[in-house]
């Protein structure tokens, strides 16, 4: 009777290791790692419109005439050479599609509520994947007793 009921019980503690397993290997993995990929999103827009307000600044700095000449990618790294006539505004992405035409100083406020704002998502992303990443060593140590493992 002892041996049968030991092997109920191994038989449980499989099982519930199994479910374990999967829930850290399909959920709380997956969470992560669609965390992490909206936290490097956001990095990547912070660093482009930190890259914008100091080609603002830039502009402001040297006052340019009338005509600016640069090279714009068209992707795949192809290059050509574009005329911009008109310097006095630029036009920012401000998401969904939309652009808004701004002065210098209008475009560096707006980037400067941008970039504060991206950062608070990051921060809040980060306390996300801290959560899901501690919760993963909890079923990890939840495993490890259920298997008598130290």
């Amino acid at each position: 009777m002892d041996n049968l009921s030991s092997k109920m019980k191994d038989m449980e503690v499989q099982t519930k290791v199994k479910q374990y397993e999967a829930f850290a290997n399909e959920t709380l993995k997956k969470d992560l790692n669609i965390l992490m990929q909206k936290r490097d999103t956001y990095y990547e827009e912070t660093s482009q419109f930190l890259h914008l307000k100091s080609v603002i600044e830039q502009l402001m700095e040297k006052d340019v005439g009338e005509l600016i000449k640069a090279k714009v990618d068209l992707g795949c790294n192809f290059f050509a050479e574009a005329v911009v006539p008109e310097t006095k505004t630029i036009f920012v992405y401000i998401g969904f599609g939309f652009y808004v035409d701004y002065t210098y100083p209008e475009a560096l406020s707006f980037i400067e509520k941008k970039v504060n704002c991206l950062g608070k998502n990051t921060e809040e992303v980060s306390e996300k994947i801290t959560k899901v990443k501690a919760n993963i060593r909890i079923v990890h140590e939840g495993l490890r007793e259920l298997q008598g493992l130290k």
